[in-house]
């Protein structure tokens, strides 16, 4: 009789602790974080009980980098930009990540092979390819714009737009939209001339411009007619148009792509934990799923296959795909070597710019 108490007692302990155990992810909110709940989130409660929550935040790398450095880490696992994790683990404040956990494409393919060129650093790995593009809404205008130089021609195109307010993409579109052909956009803004240059053309709209911070807002501004055009997430426009059929319309010419990257703050309460769900996510059939629910790319090659229509059952989500052939015409692929390098002092001029009359 005692032995079966200690044993029944034992496995209500198991169970409890099986129901307890949960992970928390920090997120942008937003299309984007419903993608993760639909793609990731509930298939991964329904297979293993393990209960995801999930935090929004309009850029995770600030709350992230605050967590670690005060010694009090609430999360486990963070979306990060691409720049951002390569900083954040340079410093220190991320843990390393043993990739030969990650798990092996449906026919066996590791990982490392697997994932697109870049897609795994130290201390990340990478969900999705994303884009900053801009979008207007198409009762606005007549003619409609067809280039990033259209965006900046506010004669010809009147109006308010939106930008996000930073300088990471606006500097990149700017000069793309003064000529510089995507290919040599870093070698310029690499120049004190080329930044001069960069700040120039963002003066000439300086004026018509509402600033955004989190990544829901673009749509909305256009959905409230605050402004005619925006720069936004692809994802977010996609959402806006499909899933609530706004008439907004994205030119993907200037567009910016690049990595989103999970990663694990150090110190975080649940690492094995986050560990596991790191690697649930990241595999083939998962971030196939979350690309149903936003226009993402996955960030592993064996992934596209499964990738077919959106979760509405007709909308074919591939030419809505960053890296769709058509969309890459003119399209520059974001340098986090360089942003890792002149994030602080370009973001520094930005603010000091915008506070300027």
């Amino acid at each position: 009789m005692k032995k079966l108490i200690v044993l029944t007692t034992a496995l209500s302990s198991l169970s409890l602790a099986a129901q307890a155990e949960e992970v928390t992810l920090m997120s942008w909110g937003g299309a984007y974080a419903t993608s993760q709940i639909e793609g990731y989130n509930k298939p991964y409660t329904a297979e293993t009980g393990v209960t995801v929550n999930m935090v929004d935040a309009d850029n995770p790398a600030t709350p992230v980098k605050a967590m670690v450095e005060a010694k009090n880490v609430t999360i486990d696992i963070a979306d990060v930009e691409y720049a951002d994790a390569v900083r954040m683990c340079d410093e220190g404040l991320l843990e390393t990540i043993d990739h030969s956990a990650l798990p092996a494409a449906p026919d066996g393919t590791p990982a490392a092979e697997d994932f697109l060129p870049g897609a795994l650093t130290d201390c990340g790995v990478a969900n999705i390819v994303f884009s900053t593009v801009f979008a207007y809404d198409t009762t606005k205008f007549p003619t409609a714009p067809t280039g990033i130089a259209d965006f900046f021609d506010t004669e010809k195109f009147p109006g308010k737009r939106g930008m996000r307010k930073g300088a990471k993409a606006n500097l990149e579109m700017a000069l793309m939209a003064d000529g510089v052909p995507a290919a040599e956009v870093y070698a310029t803004l690499d120049t004190p001339e080329g930044v001069d240059r960069a700040f120039a053309k963002l003066d000439t709209i300086k004026a018509d411009t509402i600033w955004w911070e989190a990544g829901a807002q673009p749509p909305q501004l256009l959905a409230d007619g605050e402004v005619a055009m925006t720069t936004a997430y692809n994802g977010r426009i996609f959402a806006a148009a499909v899933n609530e059929g706004k008439p907004f319309q994205v030119i993907w010419d200037g567009q910016v792509y690049e990595y989103d990257m999970f990663v694990i703050p150090k110190g975080t309460p649940n690492l094995e934990a986050a560990k596991k769900y790191l690697a649930y996510a990241t595999g083939t059939k998962p971030l196939a799923e979350q690309a149903k629910w936003i226009s993402y790319g996955p960030a592993r090659k064996s992934s596209g296959e499964f990738v077919g229509l959106f979760n509405d059952g007709k909308t074919e989500m591939a030419p809505h795909m960053p890296t769709a052939a058509a969309n890459l015409t003119n399209a520059l692929a974001s340098s986090y070597e360089f942003w890792v390098d002149h994030d602080s002092e370009l973001n520094e001029r930005f603010n000091s710019w915008l506070a300027a009359n």
